[in-house]
């Protein structure tokens, strides 16, 4: 074989030679002038295609990067917004029960409030994520005994009363001391604060805290402290890319976290200022960080804060660029082989090759009788005669398949699985609006069927579900049946039939009477439950609840059915 390839290559070689010097002879050959006339196509398609592939996959990968960046920041969002979400509702609900309780302001009024506030508090608590402490502390200005409470969870094994910080001991109208009663004194409303050391436990957190009033006065302030750390976690666990990571920035444009600053103990001179806007129509950006091009997306949180995730330019273009490259190779190659073969076969091969590909697309568009000439004794004679062969016994398979798997092979009738498809057609129509909303489902049920069978054996069961199955397709005969469980059967109604429903429901009726009138046996009795339910654009955004009114329907019907016999 190889021996044969050098001989077939060297005189590939000699007729290009000698078509080089007969020069005027070489333009005679259907062969030579159609492979220098495709070569050049190819060339020119595979040049033009790997430059709209470099501008398309760059767009394409550009946006790509941008999507992904997004979706993480939507993902880093609805954790954040959980984990935030759970502290801020408890203080706003401890809040609305804390200002409801109050009944006055002396000590033993305010000493039943502490007690009913601790309840509601140990109640709340349980119920929200990352707590590490949570506090109720009443305005010395108020009372100068009842003081409040403090508990904490430093260790994971459950709160314990915690002994309160003196108040006194601080100027409460100064909001860069004891920030957690000072600063929602000061603003008057429910707010968080950025990272502090916490009093007496040396544990850096941050809180969400709020005022609480009495008849406008202020009295104290409730508030919740989660752990520092478990939020930075939870930012941490944000990469993208090897040099991508995530930050949270304030409403007003500054760090509030980020891993590899220390927002809380940054040096003088260095800036907590965005290098961008996070209040800006758009959502991303790019800007200099240390000499390097970064893109970067953020997302509001529910708190106030922003989710930034930030990433190198060049790490999001190194996949595009490396695949424009692998690209251009293959074309290369691909242009190479191309040529190879198409000097070495394009004479003898392309008129039985384009009936093949005429009898290929024939086969994709569902026609199997094809008709092939070519029937040489060659690799493409053999190649036609198989391929003869496989369409017919393909054609054969397909057919013996959709008997199988969409026929009930009892009622010859359609099965589940070709109830399945009709829905899920159905759901995709309701989902893309173009469904015509004029159509019913309607359910039957065989009653009696374990009667027939245990009196009379299985096969009288069988005749007793074939002629239900007949009834209803001999009255609905425009409407398709299908078979879905033993005894049970669905239709679905549309156009004509739709449109008389009420007359059908009433032949139907009349005809099983008849047909139970003339029966000698008990097989050939028809008793069925019946179901319908119209679609209702307003309601049914799923097939299934169509099919759930109808199946109430039916067993409505064969409720009645069962007392109409009883009585």
């Amino acid at each position: 074989m190889v021996h044969f390839k050098k001989i077939k290559f060297r005189k590939v070689l000699s007729d290009i030679y000698i078509y080089g010097i007969i020069g005027d002879k070489i333009m005679r050959s259907l062969k030579t002038r159609l492979a220098i006339t495709m070569l050049f196509v190819i060339f020119t398609v595979i040049m033009v295609i790997t430059l709209l592939s470099v501008i398309f996959i760059r767009r394409t990968a550009s946006r790509k990067a941008d999507q992904l960046l997004l979706m993480l920041c939507e993902n880093g969002q609805y954790s954040l917004n959980y984990y935030f979400d759970s502290v801020q509702n408890s203080v706003n609900d401890i809040t609305s029960f804390v200002e409801d309780d109050i009944k006055g302001l002396d000590d033993k009024q305010l000493e039943k409030h502490m007690e009913n506030a601790r309840e509601y508090f140990d109640y709340i608590i349980s119920r929200t994520n990352g707590v590490l402490t949570y506090y109720y502390r009443i305005d010395p200005s108020v009372s100068s005994t009842v003081k409040g409470f403090w508990y904490t969870n430093l260790d994971g094994k459950g709160f314990s009363e915690h002994e309160v910080t003196d108040i006194t001991l601080y100027d409460v109208n100064d909001t860069s001391k004891l920030v957690w009663f000072t600063v929602p004194k000061f603003e008057g409303r429910s707010i968080w604060l950025p990272p502090y050391v916490t009093d007496n436990l040396d544990v850096k957190v941050i809180s969400y805290d709020a005022p609480i009033y009495y008849n406008g006065q202020f009295i104290g302030v409730v508030g919740i402290e989660i752990d520092y750390s478990a939020m930075a976690k939870e930012v941490n666990s944000i990469k993208f890319y090897d040099n991508g990571y995530a930050f949270l920035s304030d409403a007003d444009g500054t760090l509030f976290y980020h891993p590899y600053i220390d927002v809380a103990n940054m040096p003088d001179g260095m800036t907590k200022q965005m290098p961008y806007n996070n209040k800006a129509e758009t959502t991303s950006a790019q800007y200099v960080y240390d000499g390097v091009l970064k893109e970067a997306v953020w997302l509001p949180l529910s708190n106030g804060m922003y989710l930034n995730i930030t990433v190198p330019v060049s790490e999001t273009q190194g996949e595009w660029r490396g695949l424009i490259l692998n690209i251009m190779i293959l074309g290369v190659i691909v242009l190479i082989i191309a040529g190879i073969l198409l000097i070495t076969f394009l004479g003898y091969i392309t008129k039985p090759l384009e009936q093949l590909t005429e009898a290929a697309d024939q086969i994709d568009n569902g026609n199997f009788d094809v008709n092939l000439t070519y029937n040489r004794d060659d690799e493409i004679g053999r190649l036609t005669k198989s391929f003869k062969k496989l369409s017919g016994n393909m054609k054969a398979h397909i057919n013996a398949l959709n008997e199988q798997v969409f026929i009930d092979s009892l009622t010859h009738v359609r099965n589940k699985g070709a109830f399945s498809l009709a829905v899920e057609e159905l759901q995709e129509q309701i989902n893309n609006g173009s469904i015509d909303p004029n159509f019913a489902m309607g359910e039957f049920d065989c009653d009696g069927l374990k009667r027939i069978n245990d009196q009379y054996g299985h096969d009288k069961g069988d005749l007793y579900i074939q002629k239900a199955c007949n009834t209803i397709s001999d009255v609905f005969k425009r409407s398709p049946v299908y078979r879905v469980g033993g005894d049970e059967f669905f239709i679905i109604l549309r156009h004509e039939d739709f449109h008389n429903i009420d007359f059908l429901l009433e032949r139907f009726d009349k005809v099983v009477e008849e047909i139970n009138a003339s029966a000698d046996e008990p097989w050939e009795q028809v008793y069925l439950s019946k179901g319908f339910a119209i679609y209702n654009p307003a309601e049914d955004n799923i097939v299934q609840k169509i099919m759930q009114r109808a199946d109430m329907m039916m067993y409505e019907n064969k409720r009645e059915r069962k007392m109409g016999r009883e009585s």
